[in-house]
């Protein structure tokens, strides 16, 4: 028996200025489905039966392009060699995952860098006016963004809050200032609505708004590194076409989710578009998530690729990280590689080990293994600016192409504070999909 579904439209967020986010995903479920009459049979009338009302229209998501599916399972998390440095911070134990689809290689520059022109041009085109006023908020028109002449005299007067200011110009050249490209988030914090002692407190309360200065820290390259000279890579890594399929660094954990909250809008903007269904948030993966990925189903390996060696039978390297005392070369990269360099895991995932590390989305806690459950484990943290450097540790992951060995480990962590950026540290994204999706890819 066919039925049919009615729906309502979703405002088209996509153009709202900041691509701000206005609800969270169960809020816009809900409106969805609030808007349907579903007492209605097949035939048009109200027969009093129960037929059952679908949230949306249709879904015809793809496979997430770029991703690829790690399927449910278990592994042993935590060492699986010695402990070298007696820490005790990553107890052997057994978990469970459940699948999700996870970025195949790093986020890259050129990837990254379609998020910083979208801000970039939203802003401008707020200055300019390119759009019109719907119900008292202004509406981007994203085609008239299009044809922006970024090197116009009319168009660097209108964006002129956009423009260096003149005792910062090199020989007197109008540029955007960087530091204004910034992004506003505003995301749903659901575990702090989730928890009894905030039952019954306004909705408002667990909205987190943040203005997240969206270009990355290229000035990492010199500052993580005394007495070397690494300024070509200052100039050049995020900004020539060379390096477009390099991983991106200079990218702190606060960007990061930023990243994670704008792909998850713009993929949400073009689903309302075709009235499909809005699919969940694109985010940084758990520690757990990580290691079970990195692992690609070999749950008591050393590294993505098995045991003991950093060699394949020929004699070539397998990862890009410091070989030896430190012969950077020798695997065939002096600092980052391409993110889809070498071979990649069983899962399909390239550079889990070595090439930059990862930001998770988890707080590091020493003890953190001993009370997270043994299902989807995770800890997290929201850290305001005023709390201890402690708060903001967030862990990362797979070893970069300065460490050594040890730190490709797939169960070796580590930290970086959430407000730092590294020439060495950069992020992958996740999303959890229907468990159907799983089926097509």
């Amino acid at each position: 028996m066919s039925r049919k579904i009615i729906f309502c439209r979703i405002p088209n967020i996509m153009k709202i200025k900041n691509l701000a986010l206005l609800a969270s995903v169960i809020t816009t479920a809900f409106a969805i489905s609030g808007c349907g009459k579903g007492s209605k049979s097949s035939k048009g009338f109200d027969d009093g039966q129960l037929h059952g009302v679908a949230p949306a229209s249709k879904y015809n998501l793809n496979k997430p392009v770029g991703m690829v599916y790690i399927p449910p399972g278990m592994f042993h998390m935590g060492p699986s060699d010695e402990d070298i440095n007696s820490a005790f911070t990553a107890r052997n134990r057994e978990v469970s995952i459940n699948g999700f689809w996870m970025d195949a290689t790093e986020i890259t520059n050129n990837e990254y860098r379609q998020f910083v022109y979208w801000v970039r041009d939203s802003i401008a085109a707020t200055l300019m006016q390119l759009g019109k006023d719907v119900d008292g908020k202004f509406q981007i028109d994203w085609k008239k963004t299009e044809s922006i002449k970024w090197n116009d005299k009319a168009t660097i007067e209108k964006i002129d809050q956009m423009i260096l200011t003149p005792e910062n110009r090199v020989f007197g050249k109008k540029e955007i200032d960087p530091s204004k490209i910034i992004y506003h988030s505003e995301t749903f914090d659901l575990k702090a609505a989730a928890q009894k002692a905030n039952e019954g407190k306004p909705r408002s309360t667990f909205i987190i708004k943040k203005d997240i200065p969206a270009y990355p820290d290229s000035l990492v390259w010199i500052r993580d590194f005394s007495y070397s000279y690494n300024e070509p890579m200052t100039k050049r890594y995020f900004s020539h076409p060379a390096f477009g399929n390099y991983p991106v660094v200079g990218v702190n954990w606060n960007q990061a989710t930023a990243f994670c909250d704008w792909r998850t809008q713009y993929l949400n903007a073009a689903l309302e578009r075709k009235h499909e269904a809005t699919e969940s948030s694109f985010r940084l993966p758990t520690e757990s998530e990580w290691e079970y990925a990195a692992r690609g189903g070999r749950s008591q390996s050393m590294y993505p690729w098995g045991n003991y060696y950093m060699r394949n039978k020929k004699g070539c390297l397998l990862a890009n990280f410091k070989p030896g005392r430190g012969n950077y070369p020798e695997d065939g990269a002096f600092y980052t590689a391409r993110a889809d360099a070498y071979w990649p895991n069983d899962f399909g995932l390239y550079c889990m080990a070595g090439n930059v590390a990862e930001w998770t989305s988890s707080v590091y806690y020493e003890g953190a293994y001993n009370f997270m459950h043994d299902m989807n484990p995770d800890i997290r943290y929201t850290a305001q600016k005023s709390d201890p450097p402690r708060m903001k540790r967030k862990v990362i992951r797979g070893g970069s192409w300065k460490d050594v060995q040890y730190y490709l480990q797939t169960s070796t962590r580590t930290y970086e504070y959430q407000d730092t950026a590294k020439s060495y540290i950069g992020f992958r994204c996740v999303i959890d999909l229907s468990p159907d999706m799983g089926s097509r890819r």
